[in-house]
């Protein structure tokens, strides 16, 4: 009984520790709690990011490197425009969008909190054209509006606090090196389920990338050929989703189709208000020089 009480404490202490506040993520309307605030996560982003540009190459192709400005700056302009007008206006300060291309054969982008927006050049021979560049960026901006990165640093400041309360408990019952062992364990266990949690940020990123890319204007049904040519070039091997942070291919794309009904509604409403983006998203991406497929897809795209 008396161990049973005391797991139980560790479990209260557990749901104390989950503090911060509430949030929604835009589109979905998801609710999330957030123990980070967004000038602890901006100033850290920002450090960052300024390191990580001090020793990137960025690419001397200018017609690739405008283009990906050009993709990126309609995408903003209509993430901006959404939050100002459905209720999360305070967050566009948080926006100081920059856009670089990066002289990297990965297959890959990223996307920092506060707009930090980074493509490698690896990734263009499976874009082809703009509206696909267009879903990447999507995808990558939406991990920043959601603030999946707030979210995952809130999680792991309550898995370490859990693990850690867990293996003292068990070590004040059975002994120190039995507390140790549990905590080793216990750790474990809320790695798998932090897991299952990024795979949920992945297609809220992909479903919300989908609908910022055609609020922008850029056909959604590129979503789909772009990832199967990623999954080609793959290999088109089956993942354990179990054990991944992205969803399987497979997955994914079949997403995305059941997604495209929705996405068409905001691609049309942008092309009968004459969007820029509506007129060239099917232009092709400017030649660039990279590893052949299989040997490029190095993917660890966020």
């Amino acid at each position: 009984m008396k161990k049973i009480q005391l797991i139980l404490l560790a479990v209260i202490a557990l749901m104390i520790t989950a503090c911060g506040t509430t949030q929604t993520v835009p589109l979905t309307g998801r609710k999330h709690r957030i123990s980070v605030s967004d000038e602890q996560l901006l100033s850290l982003s920002q450090q960052q990011y300024t390191a990580y540009m001090k020793k990137a190459k960025k690419s001397t192709n200018a017609a690739n490197t405008q283009m990906v400005e050009r993709v990126g700056r309609n995408l903003s302009r209509a993430v901006e425009s959404y939050l100002r007008n459905n209720g999360f206006a305070s967050e566009v300060k948080n926006f100081h969008w920059e856009f670089n291309l990066i002289q990297d054969q990965q297959a890959n982008a990223f996307c920092m909190p506060g707009g930090k927006i980074v493509v490698y050049e690896g990734i263009l021979p499976y874009t082809q054209n703009e509206a696909s560049l267009a879903i990447v960026l999507g995808h990558e901006i939406a991990h920043a509006v959601a603030k999946h990165s707030a979210e995952q640093m809130t999680k792991q400041q309550n898995q370490g606090v859990a693990t850690s309360v867990l293996g003292s408990v068990l070590g004040a019952v059975a002994g120190q090196d039995a507390g140790n062992i549990a905590s080793q364990i216990a750790g474990t266990g809320f790695s798998l389920l932090n897991l299952k949690y990024s795979r949920k940020d992945e297609s809220e990123a992909d479903y919300m990338g989908l609908i910022f890319a055609a609020m922008a204007g850029y056909d959604p049904s590129c979503a789909v050929s772009f990832w199967q040519r990623m999954s080609s070039a793959s290999g088109n091997k089956a993942t354990q989703e179990w054990l991944s942070d992205h969803p399987s291919d497979q997955t994914r794309i079949a997403n995305i189709k059941g997604w495209l009904p929705e996405a068409e509604k905001y691609y049309q409403a942008a092309k009968s208000k004459g969007s820029t983006s509506s007129k060239s998203s099917t232009r092709k991406t400017g030649r660039t020089s990279h590893k052949s497929a299989k040997t490029s897809t190095n993917r660890k795209r966020r």
